[in-house]
């Protein structure tokens, strides 16, 4: 009987050492690292050019680009186990302008390590901070010098997409397409999720960078299809801005990962 107790005695004393060597156990402190989303806007897979070159869309409708900007948001690196790293809210607004050549690379500092698999991201500003949050407008303090916002105060555009068009008897008509959300029942923010072709290796000692192509030609020919001869102006449009919304979340893709 001794002897069982003994053994008992032993086998608390072992699991209790256990736990105080697990208590004590010094936790690895977290590292993190930096990446750069290179958005590249193309039509034709080649960089448009604004003002110079015309493309043609599915309606047979030749256009020529004066303006292209809109809002990226809401990053998250997510891993292929599922697990995810969601860039800080406050710093995770940008404008892209193709004029603007230092605008189209987004550099993100102070993620985890580690190995991540997909990229997901919005396509404006969603609905909890439209119009505005307190101090939302804070966090895109470019949208108001790159003309981002309605006039009347009612929030962000997040596309402005601008140029002229030829069809028939219409010669270098004007179209505008602005695309934001209105009040409580047209809500056009698009969460976009892209796959990596290889694995993006978040490391302290690299600045790896993701190619993003944006397929502007799908503004107007994708899931839907949008002819500027039957809507050259596009901006508080309850019929045509969702549908032009709708094609916006299937322009992106991920063409290559250098890390």
């Amino acid at each position: 009987m001794k002897k069982i107790i003994y053994i008992f005695l032993a086998i608390v004393i072992s699991v209790v050492s256990c736990k105080d060597d697990d208590d004590n156990a010094i936790t690895p402190p977290e590292t993190f690292g930096t990446v750069a989303l290179d958005f590249k806007n193309t039509i034709n897979n080649t960089g448009i050019e604004l003002g110079t070159d015309s493309y043609t869309n599915a309606s047979n409708e030749e256009y020529t680009i004066s303006e292209l900007k809109y809002i990226i948001s809401n990053i998250v690196l997510i891993k292929e186990n599922g697990e995810e790293f969601k860039y800080p809210v406050e710093r995770s607004y940008f404008v892209i302008n193709e004029e603007v050549v230092a605008s189209k690379k987004i550099s993100l500092a102070d993620i985890n390590t580690g190995e991540y698999t997909k990229i997901r991201f919005g396509f404006g500003v969603e609905a909890s901070k439209y119009p505005f949050e307190s101090g939302m407008a804070d966090f895109i303090p470019t949208a108001e010098e790159n003309g981002m916002l309605w006039s009347w105060s009612a929030g962000y555009k997040f596309l402005k997409f601008e140029g002229t068009f030829t069809f028939g008897a219409k010669v270098d008509e004007p179209f505008i397409i602005h695309v934001g959300s209105h009040g409580a029942t047209l809500d056009n923010y698009q969460e976009i999720t892209v796959d990596l072709p290889e694995a993006l290796t978040i490391a302290e000692s690299s600045s790896p960078e993701v190619a993003i192509n944006v397929d502007v030609a799908k503004v107007f020919d994708s899931t839907n299809t949008h002819s500027l001869d039957k809507a050259s102006n596009v901006q508080v449009d309850p019929v045509n801005a969702p549908i032009i919304a709708k094609n916006i979340s299937t322009m992106f893709s991920v063409t290559g990962v250098t890390n």
